[in-house]
């Protein structure tokens, strides 16, 4: 059996470089000021000993507010009192003269709170001028990403990076040697153990793998569950984003071939073997379509028949107003949380209302909405890993034309009201979920009936007959679906012009979800 190959290292966005060859290129190349975005202290801090063993070599030492600068590799009870305060620590290091001193990297762990008052930002900055010319480097190593503007100029932003395959392969190694089960673990059930840890931290990896163990008694592939669920707690913990768990298949949805046969189409579209077919990863896909015909079902269901997690990002917990900054800042880290557990669907329902203020809404919001707006397009544009957007939209005039352009999603689908046949489907699925034999329903004249409803529509009126039925204490019958449906008004004719407007658009610039709809205009071409 094959040996699995994993890459050496995670890489920085920019580019092909490893996150630890680029920390020591700007060591190297004296850059005075480098803010890491981890909450990894560790691991980072033994990413930048290595870095610091290389020629020239520089001794490395670590600030807290708690034990002040003391030398990387000393006991953790170590103090030095004089430089516990942020403004005593920076001028500490300012004066250290001595010829070893001057290749020397200091790293300051969690500085954010005290970044922004005027003492520590003028230290930071007598820090940059002093520095010129020698090979002393701040790296500021914080969770949150907090930069005054007097030092925007002077410091160099990176993430560091999540643990990658080979990582998380060590770890798992580690784990297995503990428990004596390394030679009854198969090359399959490795790689699936550490694609679903993909996105933790090694701290948690290496707990969620001996909560596996703990709980089995083992580590095989039926441990993968074990794995996933502390990608859930990642999520909650994120706050914007929001896992979606979806009992319901592709066949749940009534109707829309022309839709299911492209998701089939791609349900292996983030395989090694679609890479190597020389395949690209599908970017995303926009559903347009009147309210209540199924754009959001379809989104849950796709990720059952993909078998990728669900993210819903809830772009009203995005936009937070109090601190300036702090919104886009709520998005980069959804994004990144995304990313991180990726390959996943990222699920933006309604996406019209979400950016509908993207490109003027400046002058109501001091610009926080197009900022956010232009990151995401950024973003979408820009992104390498594997998350699939799969936004939903009712009203495309509200929608701004950047979204709309060639590539920035595979295909736009119109979701139109359902047809004839559709509508017998859609029955047919809402009364097999109440009642296990539909043999005494007439489907065709339930059909012709509700003409111009849509399925959520079509199922709020045969619960309306339940309730009728069961109010009475008897069966619901044919008779009590056709009186509830009308006695309904459907949205078709309460907004005949906006639905009319939106059928128009979509014609000449979308690609209809509707099997029939689209052989027909196949045969128009």
């Amino acid at each position: 059996m094959a040996a699995l190959k994993f890459s050496t290292d995670s890489t920085v966005s920019s580019g092909s470089r490893t996150m630890q060859e680029e920390i020591s290129i700007l060591i190297q190349a004296q850059y005075p000021l480098i803010y890491l975005v981890t909450s990894e202290e560790e691991r980072c801090e033994q990413a930048i000993s290595t870095i610091a063993q290389a020629k020239p070599q520089r001794r490395v030492f670590v600030w807290t507010v708690t034990h002040g600068i003391v030398e990387y590799g000393q006991p953790r009870t170590t103090t030095q009192h004089n430089t516990v305060s942020p403004e005593a620590a920076i001028e500490w290091v300012i004066r250290q003269r001595e010829p070893n001193s001057n290749a020397s990297i200091y790293i300051f762990k969690d500085l954010h709170p005290f970044i922004d008052s005027p003492p520590v930002t003028r230290w930071l900055r007598d820090a940059i001028a002093n520095f010129k010319g020698t090979q002393k480097t701040i790296i500021l190593m914080s969770p949150l990403q907090q930069i005054p503007i007097e030092l925007e100029k002077e410091v160099v932003v990176l993430d560091f990076a999540l643990p990658d395959m080979k990582e998380l392969n060590q770890v798992l190694s580690y784990q297995l040697e503990q428990t004596k089960s390394r030679r009854s673990i198969t090359t399959e059930a490795r790689e699936k153990l550490l694609k679903a840890a993909l996105g933790l931290t090694k701290d948690e990896a290496e707990k969620v793998y001996r909560k596996a163990q703990v709980s089995t008694g083992r580590l095989t592939e039926e441990e993968v569950d074990i794995v996933l669920s502390e990608k859930k707690q990642l999520i909650r913990r994120n706050g914007i984003l929001e896992f979606i768990e979806e009992d319901e298949t592709l066949d749940a949805v009534g109707g829309l071939e022309e839709l299911k046969r492209w998701l089939r189409q791609r349900s292996n579209a983030f395989t090694e073997r679609a890479r190597e077919y020389g395949l690209p990863q599908p970017k995303g896909m926009l559903i347009l379509g009147v309210p209540g015909c199924g754009k959001s079902l379809i989104a849950k269901t796709t990720s059952r028949l993909w078998g990728l997690p669900l993210l819903r990002l809830d772009m009203g917990r995005v936009y937070d107003g109090s601190m300036v900054g702090r919104s886009e800042a709520n998005l980069r880290n959804a994004l990144k949380t995304a990313e991180s557990i990726s390959p996943a669907i990222l699920f933006i329902d309604e996406l019209d209302k979400a950016f509908a203020g993207g490109t003027g809404s400046a002058d109501s919001d001091g610009g926080t909405s197009s900022r956010i707006f232009g990151s995401f397009l950024t973003w979408m544009q820009e992104k390498t890993s594997p998350v699939f957007v799969m936004a939903t939209a009712n009203r495309i005039e509200r929608l701004p034309g950047e979204f709309l352009r060639k590539g920035r999603f595979d295909e736009i689908f119109f979701v139109d009201l359902p047809t004839k046949e559709e509508r017998q489907d859609i029955f047919k699925i809402h009364l097999s979920k109440r009642r296990r034999d539909i043999s005494r329903f007439d489907l065709e004249q339930l059909s012709n009936i509700s003409d111009g409803f849509s399925g959520a529509e079509i199922e709020q009126g045969l619960v309306a007959a339940m309730y009728e039925a069961f109010a009475q204490d008897r069966e619901f019958t044919q008779l009590d679906i056709i009186a509830a449906i009308k006695s309904t008004l459907p949205l078709s004719k309460t907004m005949t012009e906006q639905v009319t407007a939106l059928r128009d658009w979509a014609r000449q610039r979308a690609r209809p979800a509707a099997s029939s709809v689209a052989e027909y205009q196949r045969m128009e071409f």
